[in-house]
């Protein structure tokens, strides 16, 4: 008789399940899923249904599709520090307060109304005190680069130097009878880009004032360049000028009825280091005589060593008085406070425009092409070209009269302690050679912007093709910064250095190029002995307080220690 089947017999089921899942169960809950025991009979019923579910494929399927859904999902959300910056970084609505050296800097609060809802956060990243590698990750061995980093950050001992404008007995007298005068008027045509400007706007009103005069509001002459036809009251706040000077100057919109058909006496140019003696024995007869004077090219022309009145005054003209417009202002200082949302960053005016390769016979060094167009186009116009032709393009180089490019402008800021995080706000016109020129600079600091990076779509549109206002917005951004370096000296450097002196000595680098370029040029040297050699040349050119009396013939508005700051109980500032 044939064996009957044994019903009871244990049927194995196999169920494939993927090695990542199971590398994640441990071995007790692996046996507990594979090897669930009985139920016992009264619980049996309760749980029937999901025992059912529990064996059935479908439930597999299902587990497997959530459990990789919900993996992806956490990939998803865990991703953020691997996203490119995107060029349009976003203010908080949180106003940022960063105080170094007992020095407060705020900056303007940015209206919420709507328009943060238009912006997309870039600056993903963490907190300052966790720096992050070009990769996102955290970086593991943090104690002596977290060391290095602070210390770039760290701001110069301003001694104590705070603003001090107090003015003599003597000038305070005869200030009365100067603001009070409506007999003698002096219009002043002032040129070139706006720091030129703004250096010629100041002798103006100090000429004014030697002159007893009442100073019509400075004429903008239109750049031949740039083609910028912007008036003093589009650049600079007018009420806010005339307000301040009210007590030195007067200042007036027009000439009145009374001289609107007065010749005015015409001086196309002042000589070099023109003292207040030579202006009066030159101007006073002519101005009361005739009622109006007219300068044209003061640039650079009022001698630097002045009396101290006078010399206050231009630090009260300077750091006071212009103030720039209010829609300037508004912009300059949305575009810095995006800058410093997530902690500190850097301001660098790279001077690397054609033009200044042309007019400093230097050579951009990115090609031979580009070399020969710079050089073809000195040899057409050799007008364009300022100072010391009898040299050579390699002895400007070694003696420091070149612009630094940018691979000499990054190996510097590495050897500093510069962190490849660091946030880089970079001023000036469009490097010549385009964005490739900046390749050095974007490969080590990727988080690079500049005005037009920053700027919400439209925010620069009515700015547009306005040379002035768009170096006035650089300016202010950069003025707010923790750390500013310019690549080359030049009215905006000199102008930023003597602000940032007055403002409690903010870090100011300068630039040694032409002790650091032989060690720039010597391959052979190791990393870190080229690092010691250039943070030891730059110890003292940090933005530290540095007395205009050890440099006689410099301008009290890039030094204004010690004739506009003091340091001892007579302390009085304007700010």
């Amino acid at each position: 008789m044939a064996k009957s089947k044994n019903n009871n017999t244990k049927k194995l089921s196999y169920i494939s399940v993927p090695s990542q899942i199971i590398n994640s169960l441990s071995s007790s809950s692996l046996q507990s899923l594979l090897l669930s025991p009985k139920k016992s009979s009264r619980s049996k019923n309760r749980y029937l249904s999901w025992f059912t579910n529990y064996r059935s494929p479908k439930f597999w399927v299902l587990f497997l599709f959530l459990f990789g859904f919900l993996g992806m999902l956490k990939l998803g959300l865990n991703l953020d520090p691997l996203i490119p910056y995107s060029p349009y970084p976003c203010t908080t609505s949180q106003l940022q307060n960063l105080v170094s050296n007992g020095h407060l800097k705020s900056h303007m609060a940015i209206a919420s109304n709507g328009e943060n809802s238009h912006q997309v956060e870039v600056f993903n990243s963490v907190s300052h005190s966790q720096p992050l590698l070009s990769n996102g990750n955290l970086k593991s061995e943090v104690g002596v680069e977290e060391a290095e980093q602070s210390e770039f950050w760290k701001q110069p001992d301003g001694l104590g130097y705070r603003p001090c404008l107090a003015l003599s007995n003597e000038y305070e007298k005869a200030s009365v009878g100067i603001v009070k005068d409506k007999t003698k008027y002096l219009i002043v045509v002032v040129s070139g880009g706006m720091n030129q400007q703004r250096n010629q706007i100041v002798d103006a009103v100090v000429i004014a004032r030697i002159l007893g005069a009442a100073l019509v509001v400075p004429i903008l002459q239109v750049n031949v360049i740039w083609g910028d036809e912007s008036e003093f009251s589009d650049i600079f706040d007018l009420e806010h000028f005339k307000k301040v000077l009210a007590n030195d100057v007067r200042i007036v919109s027009s000439l009145p009825s009374t001289h609107i058909m007065t010749r005015p006496v015409e001086e196309k140019r002042t000589p070099l280091h023109a003292s207040p003696n030579w202006i009066r024995s030159r101007y006073l007869k002519r101005i009361k005589r005739e009622g109006v004077l007219l300068l044209r090219g003061l640039d650079s022309r009022l001698s630097k060593d002045l009396p101290s009145d006078l010399q206050k005054l231009r630090c009260k003209v300077a750091f006071h008085a212009l103030r720039f417009a209010p829609p300037i202002l508004g912009i300059g200082n949305k575009l810095a406070e995006r800058m410093s949302s997530k902690g500190p960053y850097l301001a660098l005016h790279l001077r690397m425009e054609k033009d200044v390769w042309v007019r400093t016979g230097c050579l951009p060094g990115l090609s031979p092409e580009y070399d020969e167009i710079v050089n073809n186009e000195r040899i057409q116009r050799p007008e364009l070209l300022t100072g010391r032709s009898n040299m050579t393009y390699h002895e400007r180089k070694l003696a420091g009269l070149c612009p630094l490019n940018a691979l000499e402008v990054t190996r510097l800021l590495k050897a500093l302690g510069a962190p490849k995080n660091a946030r880089i706000y970079w001023a000036g016109g469009p490097p010549f050679g385009g964005k490739e020129a900046l390749l050095p600079l974007t490969g080590e600091f990727p988080h690079f912007y500049n005005k037009e990076d920053l700027a919400l779509p439209g925010e620069l549109e009515p700015f547009s093709n306005r040379a002035s206002v768009m170096a006035a917005i650089d300016y202010i951004v950069s003025e707010n910064s923790d750390v500013f370096m310019p690549s080359h000296g030049g009215n905006m450097g000199h102008a930023i250095q003597g602000h940032r002196a007055y403002a409690g000595h903010k870090k100011y680098i300068t630039p040694d190029k032409r002790h650091m370029l032989p060690y720039f040029l010597n391959s052979s040297l190791p990393e870190a002995e080229f690092n010691r050699i250039i943070k030891e040349l730059h110890k003292d050119s940090l933005g530290q307080p540095d007395l205009r009396t050890s440099r006689a013939g410099k301008d009290v508005t890039k030094y204004p220690v010690p004739e506009c700051m003091c340091n001892d109980s007579r302390t009085h500032s304007y700010m």
